[in-house]
């Protein structure tokens, strides 16, 4: 069995929509970063980073219990797992990996600075929020030339690839238009038809509403590392 520490946000979204789609039975535990759950001694034997998604599967390699933490790794180890959503082809794994690492590298990092500074910051820094819509806009492109070429992300399969970037694509929020993405639209709304992703996605949804949401003080303190 595995256990997922988890709360409602697009990097923990990949992992419920993954266990959904490789069938695979988990134990949800609710770990709430806006009260600064994750900071808890207990957690962070589990994830030194103090952040979410962590999984511990008492049936890891070897029949032992293993640890894992960030999505991207997750997912990769699922993957593996279960012999699902990565191809057995060298070049074609690869092809995974890369945007694997893409979306770990680029549009999470840089998509959640456009959120930060548009829904969170206590400051209008107008320079912040043009470097981060500009890149959200360079992303989406890199997407949708990829997605007009290809119709999933690593080539002609379905891959945790797509699982990965997925949940990030939050239209309205991000200032971007579907009419604009045309590709990367038709490529978003097959995804979203799955079952196991409509199942996954919909983990949690009742603890908190898609977008900015209304903190306190010292919620924004244990949400931003307490150095708000």
């Amino acid at each position: 069995m595995i256990d997922l520490y988890f709360w409602p946000t697009s990097n923990n979204k990949k992992v419920t929509i993954m266990l959904h789609e490789v069938g695979l039975p988990y134990r949800l535990h609710l770990v709430n970063f806006i009260e600064g759950e994750n900071y808890r001694d207990d957690f962070l034997a589990l994830n030194p980073n103090a952040k979410t998604p962590t999984i511990v599967d008492d049936e890891g390699p070897g029949g032992k219990p293993i640890t894992i933490f960030e999505s991207g790794a997750i997912l990769l180890y699922l993957a593996e797992k279960t012999g699902k959503l990565v191809p057995k082809d060298a070049a074609a794994r690869w092809a995974v990996t890369q945007w694997v690492f893409f979306q770990a590298a680029s549009i999470g990092p840089m998509f959640g600075q456009h959120a930060h500074f548009f829904d969170y910051c206590p400051e209008d820094i107008p320079y912040a929020k043009d470097r981060y819509l500009n890149e959200v806009r360079r992303l989406y492109g890199v997407l949708d030339r990829r997605l007009a070429a290809s119709p999933y992300l690593a080539g002609g399969e379905y891959t945790i690839a797509d699982i990965m970037v997925w949940p990030w694509i939050q239209w309205s929020r991000q200032h971007q238009s579907p009419a604009e993405w045309k590709a990367v639209k038709a490529w978003y709304d097959t995804i979203g038809a799955r079952p196991a992703v409509q199942a996954g996605f919909k983990v949690g949804t009742e603890l908190q509403k898609p977008g900015a949401v209304p903190m306190t003080v010292e919620q924004k303190r244990a949400l931003f590392a307490r150095r708000f």
